[in-house]
């Protein structure tokens, strides 16, 4: 088995089965798993058809994926959002990079949506990530297993745990930046609008920078708020 898809959910009943019926024609070189972290609604019945291995643990993202790791069989480990979906063409894209001098990776990414501030936030995200270094989770990281564990896997805190792990990876090899892009629903940035959505996570970077508990930001990244009420 050369890779494994692992998507974490908490009760995306709505998103799951659109997720991986996409998924599907992967599925002869790639097992899907679904780390739960602990859905109230149908997921699990949902994604079982669909899915190779379904595992459960406590809630938190990077606690989920690690789950999801330990279970997996892949020598390329892909971490997906439910709520995003590869190019055409990723696994061979992603085996013909780390087959070269590169250990992990993420992908350009589009933001859905018709509104013209997607189109330029996804712009930044694309620039700001290859001139960091640092990828964000909707960017779809890939990792190979042995770089992975090398890394120390995700660190099991509520936020950010995408920039802790890069910034473990980078220390083993430079990413690769695919220009082959994802497709990442924009339904937080429609839910909570746009610009204050796009102020509120620069904010909670730069606090987490400077040392802002990460269960706090967390808390305030789910409520759309910049401060606690």
């Amino acid at each position: 088995m050369n890779f494994s898809i692992i998507i974490p959910t908490l009760n995306e009943a709505s998103a799951i089965q659109s997720c991986l019926s996409a998924l599907q024609p992967l599925r002869h070189n790639c097992e899907i798993i679904i780390a739960d972290g602990g859905s109230t609604d149908n997921t699990a019945d949902l994604a079982d058809p669909l899915a190779d291995k379904i595992v459960t643990s406590e809630q938190g993202r990077g606690l989920q994926m690690n789950n999801g790791a330990r279970h997996a069989r892949g020598e390329i480990l892909i971490f997906l959002h439910v709520d995003t979906y590869l190019p055409e063409n990723a696994l061979p894209g992603i085996q013909q990079q780390l087959a070269s001098n590169f250990q992990w990776g993420r992908f350009d990414i589009q933001l859905s949506g018709s509104h013209f501030m997607l189109k330029l936030i996804a712009y930044m995200m694309n620039q700001r990530s290859r001139l960091t270094g640092i990828a964000t989770g909707d960017q779809v990281i890939f990792v190979s297993r042995q770089a992975f564990a090398a890394a120390g896997a995700y660190p099991e805190i509520p936020l950010m745990e995408d920039i802790e792990l890069c910034q473990a990876l980078k220390k083993i090899s430079p990413p690769v930046c695919l220009k082959a892009k994802v497709t990442s629903s924009a339904r937080r940035w429609e839910q909570f609008g746009i610009y204050k959505t796009l102020l509120l996570m620069w904010s909670l970077r730069w606090r987490y920078f400077f040392g802002a508990d990460p269960q706090l930001l967390a808390d305030l990244y789910c409520r759309g708020h910049f401060w606690k009420p």
